[in-house]
């Protein structure tokens, strides 16, 4: 479990970044038509992919006894995952404002990820 705990506290760092980068490459398609394709749903899923990933790890290290974790780091990681699939749900209700919706949620998803870190690290 201890591997499982320095993964989960790596990756939460990489995860940050990721959201990051996949809503400010959102946002730019949003502003520059060319900038839309493949590439900007790719980067969104991997990086929302990993943050469902992270949460899954805090959900396996918390629900082993061994660890617990600070209540709102636990509130942060689930309303990201909450995040993602409220996103998900709503895609379709902004059809020309779609990279503007996931530009968004990969920055909130960033900044929830930062909060859950100051958390844990206060």
């Amino acid at each position: 479990m201890t591997g499982l705990r320095d993964f989960h506290e790596v990756f939460g760092y990489v995860v940050i970044v990721a959201n990051g980068v996949a809503g400010v490459v959102a946002l730019a398609a949003w502003r520059a038509q060319r900038l839309r394709g493949r590439g900007v749903w790719v980067v969104t899923i991997v990086a929302e992919g990993m943050m469902l990933l992270e949460v899954v790890t805090g959900v396996i290290l918390v629900s082993s006894d061994r660890f617990v974790g600070a209540r709102f780091h636990m509130f942060y990681g689930f309303l990201a995952f909450l995040t993602v699939g409220l996103a998900y749900q709503y895609r379709d209700s902004l059809p020309d404002r779609t990279e503007l919706l996931y530009g968004l949620v990969g920055l909130f998803i960033m900044g929830l990820g930062i909060r859950a870190v100051v958390e844990v690290a206060s």
